[in-house]
């Protein structure tokens, strides 16, 4: 008989034994309310793998007492969930989960929303895509939709300290001595998939020669090894790894090419590619921004290739990339004026939106498209033309601070100026 993986004996029986995920299962949060008030809805739970979906759906349905089945929507078909919709009629409600739900075809679909909408089966769909993308707005609009998020280091110390003296389920029936180092490794190098550091540590465990004793001492290298992740030299919390992100990324915004080359080798040389990815595509975005705007898709593009090289091969994308980000020009107008549109935003500044930008059939307007007293900016010489879009609160708020570190957005300073001088306007076609 096959052993299962650690991992999978260690998923949480009730939602009680859950670690991480605390803005939906924590005490009085959404998913939390539901299962003790055995009021169960249909839900779509979507985020990174090995980050908890299927731990909650099985957590709930220990919870509740609730007949459990898992599904995959690609490789089951119908007749399978014909199977779970007669159990369902027999006892009155079945929890089921429906892996890579945005994979599930319109046949299946229209079996089970009869069954969605009359409550029998309660449907927990998992998957890693955005679920207001890829799932069918038919299914989407009979869930819930809540995203999954890493889990932080501290978690995942938590999950593997659990396993690793879980005399049931985990590895408690051996004599461990596994050190901190390569508990803080694990838990960092795994990027937030539990199961990914489940199954390392066991592996750790599992393939240690024992001492004279019968004690199995796992060290740092032994977690490298069983992770295939060099680590970082780690202090007490274990933010030295995220200390070697930030010094990278400040680095390029401060562009010192040969300190972001340093940290990023770090980087390499702890196989850290995701995160790496990750950091150069905001880096383009939030640093550079409009003075480059090709350093977007550029930086996106240095990513996919070094993403399908994979290493040693991928840094020479990487280099090139974090080199031309050193030396493009820098800006965050952007994102900056978002930000403080945001802030308005949620401090109450909103204010009705002017009568003449309403739907076009606002109070019976004639013209398809057009709002009353809308001025249609087509209409005129230089596509646009003066008028009031924001909000009366608002109606002189300048979010946007042009820079001009760069030709491009010297170009887009130059039409803002214009635009937003008060007696500047444009003439009638």
């Amino acid at each position: 008989m096959s052993i299962k993986p650690l991992a999978f004996r260690m998923r949480p029986r009730t939602i009680d034994e859950i670690i991480g995920q605390e803005h939906l299962v924590g005490e009085g949060k959404i998913i939390y309310r539901m299962v003790k008030a055995k009021q169960l809805s249909s839900m779509i739970l979507y985020g990174p793998p090995g980050i908890g979906k299927t731990s909650i759906a099985s957590a709930i349905a220990g919870s509740t007492q609730f007949a459990f089945r898992t599904l995959n929507a690609v490789t089951n078909n119908k007749k399978d969930m014909e199977i779970v919709a007669q159990e369902a009629k027999m006892s009155g409600k079945v929890i089921l989960l429906l892996d890579e739900v945005h994979r599930l075809d319109k046949a299946k679909q229209d079996f089970l929303l009869p069954y969605l909408e009359n409550g029998m089966i309660t449907l927990i769909g998992a998957t890693t895509s955005n679920p207001y993308h890829a799932i069918n707005p038919a299914i989407r609009s009979r869930c819930q939709i809540f995203e999954l998020k890493p889990l932080e280091p501290g978690d995942m110390s938590k999950a593997l300290e659990r396993a690793l003296h879980d005399k049931e389920r985990g590895l408690g029936k051996y004599k461990t001595n596994v050190t901190e180092e390569a508990i803080m490794h694990l838990a960092s190098a795994a990027n937030g998939d539990v199961r990914s550091a489940l199954n390392a540590l066991e592996l750790a465990v599992i393939s240690t020669e024992p001492d004279e004793e019968g004690i199995i001492d796992v060290n740092l290298a032994t977690a490298e090894e069983c992770i295939q992740k060099k680590s970082f030299s780690h202090d007490k919390d274990g933010d030295a790894h995220y200390d070697v992100l930030s010094a990278f990324q400040k680095s390029i915004r401060g562009s010192d090419v040969n300190a972001a080359l340093h940290y990023l080798g770090r980087l390499i040389e702890a196989g850290d590619l995701v995160s790496i990815a990750r950091r150069l595509i905001v880096i383009a975005y939030e640093d550079i921004g409009l003075a480059n705007p090709q350093a977007g898709p550029r930086a996106l593009a240095a990513v996919e290739a070094a993403e399908r090289l994979g290493f040693p091969e991928a840094r020479i994308p990487l280099a090139s990339a974090v080199v031309e980000l050193c030396l493009s020009p820098k800006s965050n107008s952007a994102y900056k004026a978002l930000d403080e549109a945001i802030a308005d935003i949620r401090s109450g500044k909103s204010g009705d939106i002017p009568d003449h930008l309403k739907d076009a059939h606002y109070k019976g307007a004639k013209e398809l498209g057009r709002g009353i007293d809308y001025l249609y900016p087509h209409d005129y010489e230089n596509g646009w033309v003066k008028q009031q879009y924001l909000p009366d609160k608002l109606k002189n708020k300048k979010y946007y601070q042009p820079k001009k570190t760069g030709k491009f957005e010297q170009a887009l300073a130059a039409v803002y100026e214009k635009i937003e001088t008060p007696e500047s306007g444009s003439r009638r076609k």
